[in-house]
């Protein structure tokens, strides 16, 4: 996370037992409220893989505690979704119900299981057909800046008036530290790029961090080409499959257009939860287990 220490005031946390670390919080401070940090996709307490019920309960307990004494009137947590954990994990959700936190935003992540697909859609298997039909070529690359400077850029900044999250130097920088975790596959026809996704790839789940095709998209056919390709052969081997987002404003409506294709490749809704709860509620954990 240090690539981007200048925009958050880190309060990461890190829980020991005895001389054993069995938690870490990941965490930002603002004002009188820590967050699950700002600078993760995804994030919440990550807890040792051996920890159960009972100890997560006193995990959260002392958690709160500990940022009540210090000042601090408010914890705003992100939940991991379910994909992304090893084992089954949902503790921290109970004890959300427990708290009486309030949930202040739900997310939705559109994902494919690998392992049980669903049928691709008759519009997206057209739009890998005129792929082939134009002699589009699918390569891996090593630098990000093609991809970066002829084509995400550009449309980001036309579409929707933003930037990439990322700058191409802190890419090739997450690049660098973890290199088989980050890749670049791009699409090429007569050697001119027109597509390209950004992966970001953890044990189990294979994430577009960037999706973007040039204006011919539809007409090549270069989008669902290089996603068709991604999930049939060169990612079959993973469980899921996650497109991330489709949510605007604040979570609270989803782009239709965005929605519709991710769903045309077998992709179905998993949630992401953020909570707002209040550090002084720590000693409702105290009864919970009889």
């Amino acid at each position: 996370m240090e690539y981007h220490q200048d925009r958050f005031e880190d309060y990461s946390l890190l829980i020991f037992k005895k001389d054993k670390l069995i938690a870490v919080l990941p965490a930002n401070k603002s004002g009188d409220t820590v967050y699950s940090h700002q600078g993760l996709t995804y994030g919440g307490l990550i807890l040792l893989h051996t920890i159960k019920f009972d100890s997560v309960i006193v995990i959260f307990k002392e958690l709160l505690e500990f940022l009540n004494k210090n000042g601090f009137d408010t914890l705003v947590i992100k939940q991991i979704p379910s994909i992304y954990n090893t084992f089954f994990t949902e503790e921290v959700q109970y004890l959300m119900f427990i708290l009486n936190a309030d949930l202040i935003k739900r997310d939705t992540l559109s994902v494919i299981d690998l392992n049980n697909k669903l049928k691709i859609s008759n519009n997206r298997l057209e739009g890998f057909k005129r792929g082939n039909k134009h002699q589009l070529l699918l390569k891996e690359e090593d630098d990000f800046e093609l991809f970066w400077n002829k084509i995400l850029i550009k449309n980001l900044k036309e579409k929707h008036n933003a930037k990439p999250v990322h700058s191409l130097d802190e890419i090739r920088m997450l690049k660098s530290r973890f290199p088989n975790n980050i890749r670049q596959f791009n699409v090429y026809k007569n050697n001119q790029i027109v597509a390209g996704t950004t992966i970001f790839e953890s044990e189990h789940v294979v994430h577009s961090q960037y999706i973007s095709g040039n204006a011919d998209n539809n007409e090549l056919g270069s989008l669902d080409f290089l996603h068709v390709t991604l999930i049939n052969d060169i990612f079959k081997h993973k469980k899921y499959f996650d497109f991330g987002t489709s949510n605007e404003n604040k979570g609270m409506q989803i782009n239709k257009g965005l929605q519709f294709w991710k769903e045309g490749f077998g992709a179905r809704t998993v949630t992401q939860d953020f909570y707002k709860v209040s550090t002084s509620s720590y000693n409702s954990l105290n009864d919970v287990m009889i």
